[in-house]
């Protein structure tokens, strides 16, 4: 199992009291520094907003910020956790990841999901579909990408990868067997993984889909998991239960300090992950 960090880029308004230019060093300091550690990947989350409602904090879009760090990173992997589907123009989503593919050389992933929050959609002029109606708009998106994430479009052969983000049992865990290369849990613990597990083997082999196909990753984010011996118990289990990757939340200090990077070395070692 590798591990993956999740960016500091303003959610949860890391960056309060710095200005604009200051916030992406900040980010691409931690990038860097992710890469130097030797972490598999890093990612960042699709919100315009902070989680808490503060309307003047800085927050660093996606696909912008991603762009950017492609270019400033060498051999990290790089990716959406998640974007929300609604929020773009499907084949423009595919388009975009195919030039962030050719600046990094190869190395983005696709993360998608069916959005949640609400008055992000609509702060934003999207609107607020019900659960079916945005769940309906991932399907379509997933169609579209797919198809036009064809051979030749991407560095990546035959196509970059595809993960699908949720807990929906019923269409996401399906919408993964049906289009994705891997599913992505949101804030499991390992009893519930272990859980979620033989349901996503129902949905795969539903979809006519060999299981043992679709990677299987969990988001641990703000809190899920506390640092040292508690956390390094959780990632070995995740590992003894085939989950190819958990994705970390760092504390919203991790923008001053390394030592936060250094303590989830610690801990990915001490469960016996390499990096």
């Amino acid at each position: 199992m590798k591990i993956g960090v999740m960016l500091p880029h303003g959610v949860w308004d890391e960056f309060h009291g710095l200005q604009p230019q200051q916030s992406w060093e900040c980010l691409s300091r931690v990038a860097a520094d992710s890469e130097e550690l030797g972490f598999e990947s890093i990612w960042l989350s699709d919100h315009f907003t902070t989680i808490e409602d503060k309307p003047d904090a800085i927050v660093l879009e996606a696909m912008t910020a991603l762009s950017a760090l492609a270019a400033v990173t060498r051999r990290i992997r790089l990716g959406t956790l998640v974007l929300a589907a609604a929020y773009r123009n499907a084949a423009l989503t595919a388009r975009m990841l195919c030039t962030i593919d050719a600046i990094s050389a190869g190395r983005v992933e696709l993360g998608i999901g069916a959005g949640w929050k609400e008055d992000e959609f609509r702060g934003y002029g999207y609107g607020f579909p019900d659960t079916k109606e945005r769940l309906a708009i991932l399907a379509g998106h997933l169609d579209v990408i797919k198809r036009m994430l064809a051979p030749g479009a991407s560095v990546q052969q035959p196509r970059l990868p595809i993960m699908v983000g949720g807990n929906g049992r019923l269409v996401t865990w399906r919408l993964a067997a049906r289009f994705g290369d891997e599913l992505n849990l949101d804030g499991l613990l390992p009893e519930q993984v272990e859980d979620s597990l033989p349901v996503i083997k129902t949905r795969c082999i539903e979809e006519g889909r060999d299981p043992g196909s679709l990677r299987v990753s969990v988001y641990a984010g703000p809190k899920l998991l506390a640092p040292g011996h508690a956390r390094a118990a959780a990632f070995r289990r995740y590992a003894e239960l085939g989950l190819t990757r958990a994705i970390v939340d760092l504390d919203m200090e991790a923008i001053r300090s390394r030592s936060h990077l250094e303590q989830l070395t610690r801990d990915a070692e001490d469960a016996g992950l390499a990096l």
